[in-house]
């Protein structure tokens, strides 16, 4: 007897390949040491120095707590004084004008998981961009869903809105239900960010969904808060805040990366609903999911969050640590689209965050051969995945030259 397992048509791979990847890389710190080595796998932010960076006001916090504030059970969607904060954390400055509701969950996948779970049926397909995070797809599968991709990009590099509005029009046909991920600002793997007329384009093809089509329009803002300036990264809301009845905007906001504990697993799902009823609605829909898959989001993480929006001169310490490591962020990827342009290194086009990807025609080729040089980095569909997040500076500059070689070499 080869298996036990009831695979249910999952195709299961028997490693993932950012782990993988990112095992190899630590072998080869381990045998060679950090400086011969550009570990580009990780999806965390890291120091010049290959140190995990961890803002030290959230540290101190965290050290600070007392028993029973981390190791009580939390409410299953979340502590009331957590809600609270999290939505200034998620919104920033911008006062919603729908009904809001807010669900703690174990970091930003859960709030991904319970979106699909609870806004779309078994054998529904759910829609992305082609450039994306991975586990969109497994997670689809693990609840009987598909997925269905719109190209991210036309042939001038710009955002691809007439393949979006086609993909909405053709699964609409077809579906009551349809959930739509977009992660934005800085995607995961490439790093752009929609445009103010880019998210008018989205709102110009939801505006045409017919009423009796429910569409949940899914907000993976992961990497929000090391895009670029805060409240100018946060303009979309006007749009999105301002979108028809038959349209749900879901923020999935992931607090484990805005202040780095992301072992903490704290992110929420956040509402933007036209009516009490289902913002009410949202909120029961979705703890009951929680309680079904993973009971209580964890309680420590949520108490520090509180205790930073409770005090204004914490929250003024967080804010400049973390403007600091987003200005060293956006350095590691203008420096990496210098050296790029230098030897013509064609990238997707990037705006900031944790990740720049180069398109290619043999990824897995590539990184084997990467890894020849100490050099390593994601194999994606159509294309590598390089964290800027995890390499300093210096070698932000050497990877490009380094990728091109490589590549050239494949021909």
């Amino acid at each position: 007897m080869k298996s036990m397992a009831a695979y249910n048509g999952r195709e299961i791979p028997k490693e993932d390949k950012v782990f993988a990847a990112s095992g190899k890389a630590l072998d080869a710190v381990a045998k060679y040491g950090p400086a011969d080595v550009i570990n580009a796998t990780v999806g965390a932010l890291y120091d010049d120095e290959g140190k995990l960076l961890v803002l030290k006001s959230v540290e101190k916090e965290m050290k600070n707590l007392p028993a029973d504030k981390f190791a009580a059970y939390a409410p299953i969607a979340g502590t009331p004084g957590f809600k609270r904060a999290i939505l200034k954390a998620a919104l920033g400055s911008y006062e919603p004008k729908s009904y809001v509701c807010v669900v703690g969950t174990p970091g930003g996948t859960g709030a991904i998981r319970n979106a699909v779970a609870n806004y779309s049926c078994p054998g529904d397909r759910i829609l992305t961009h082609s450039w994306h995070w991975a586990p969109y797809k497994s997670i689809a599968a693990e609840l009987y869903r598909g997925i269905e991709r719109f190209e991210m990009f036309d042939d001038e590099g710009r955002f691809n809105i007439t393949d979006f509005d086609y993909k909405v029009k053709k699964l609409t046909r077809n579906q009551e239900h349809l959930v739509i991920i977009l992660n934005t600002p800085a995607n995961n793997p490439t790093g752009y960010s929609l445009t103010m007329d880019d998210w008018y384009g989205v709102k110009r093809v939801l505006d045409e969904v017919p009423l009796d089509k429910k569409i949940a329009l899914v907000l993976d803002t992961a990497y929000i808060d090391f895009a670029g300036e805060p409240e100018e990264v946060r303009q979309f809301y006007t749009v999105v805040d301002n979108l028809r009845s038959n349209i749900l905007p879901i923020i999935a906001y992931s607090a484990s990366k805005t202040f780095t504990f992301y072992g903490a697993r704290c992110a929420a799902m956040i509402c933007l609903a036209h009516s009490p009823e289902v913002a009410e609605e949202f909120g029961r829909i979705n703890t009951y999911s929680a309680r079904a898959t993973w009971s209580n989001p964890p309680r420590a993480p949520q108490e520090v969050i509180e205790r930073i929006y409770a005090d204004e001169d914490l929250l003024a310490e967080v804010e400049a640590e973390r403007a600091k490591a987003r200005d060293m962020l956006l350095a590691r990827g203008r420096a990496f689209e210098e050296e790029a342009a230098k030897c013509g290194l064609e990238t997707v086009p990037f705006s900031g965050g944790f990740f720049v990807t180069v398109p290619c025609g043999e990824p897995d080729r590539l990184c084997e051969k990467l890894n020849e040089k100490n050099v390593f980095l994601i194999p994606l569909d159509r294309g590598v995945r390089v964290s800027v997040a995890a390499s300093s500076e210096e070698k932000c500059r050497r990877l490009p030259s380094l990728i091109k070689a490589a590549m050239d070499e494949l021909v």
